[in-house]
């Protein structure tokens, strides 16, 4: 398809979509003369996931170049294709302790410490090994101890075994995310529907937990 077509077929303005050749977000087209490309359903794929990154997770440029370098590096095999793709997407704000510090261990509260001891606690429980053997290298992991040590502070301390039954059907979900990209035939296909995935589920998920709660509330307590 000519660029005038991938724009009516995405929905973007002609603009926007040069602005994004420029910025290498989207990969050039198929020269067939001085002044005309061609473009392909991958394009119109990676124009969808860019405009999600952007408009949905509000994720900046710079970074979406980051993450979709992740996306096509063929170097990397699946596991470490998606989770480079996906520590690149922007993540929690990193633990800050109540001290001051950077979460460095130095200095730290005696939240963060018992944060980082309850999660650990749970990855054991879990067995999941890899989780544990990545640790602070991973952005998800200090995330979560972040929140542990704010619940922490606030009040509502979350041990381990508090934590484990929700692992465990987050677990379940995660099965289903896997299982829903590997319907997608090629490796970067692949890729690019985790990063779309993880940016697009998180307000469905976050809204059928609601409406799960509201309804698990009017079951107990009825609607009066």
């Amino acid at each position: 398809m000519r660029l005038a077509e991938l724009s009516e077929r995405s929905g973007v303005a002609l603009a926007t979509i040069k602005y994004y050749l420029r910025e290498g977000l989207l990969p050039p087209g198929r020269r067939v003369s001085a002044t005309t490309a061609d473009y392909d359903e991958g394009h119109l794929r990676r124009l969808r996931l860019v405009r999600a990154m952007i408009q949905v997770g509000q994720v900046p440029v710079a970074r979406v170049r980051q993450v979709l370098a992740h996306v096509d590096d063929e170097s990397l095999g699946r596991t470490m294709r998606l989770g480079a793709a996906l520590w690149a997407l922007p993540h929690e704000p990193e633990p800050v302790d109540s001290t001051g510090g950077g979460g460095d261990g130095d200095g730290e509260d005696e939240a963060m410490t018992a944060a980082r001891a309850e999660v650990d606690q749970l990855l054991r429980t879990l067995g999941w090994s890899t989780a544990r053997e990545l640790g602070e290298l991973s952005p998800v992991h200090r995330s979560l101890v972040a929140a542990v040590a704010t619940l922490t502070r606030l009040g509502y301390p979350w041990d381990a075994a508090l934590m484990a039954p929700y692992a465990r059907l987050m677990h379940q979900v995660a099965v289903r995310d896997l299982d829903f990209v590997e319907t997608f035939p090629s490796e970067a296909e692949k890729a690019e529907t985790a990063v779309a995935a993880t940016i697009l589920f998180q307000p469905v998920l976050k809204a059928l937990h609601r409406l799960a709660q509201e309804e698990e509330s009017a079951r107990r307590y009825g609607l009066e």
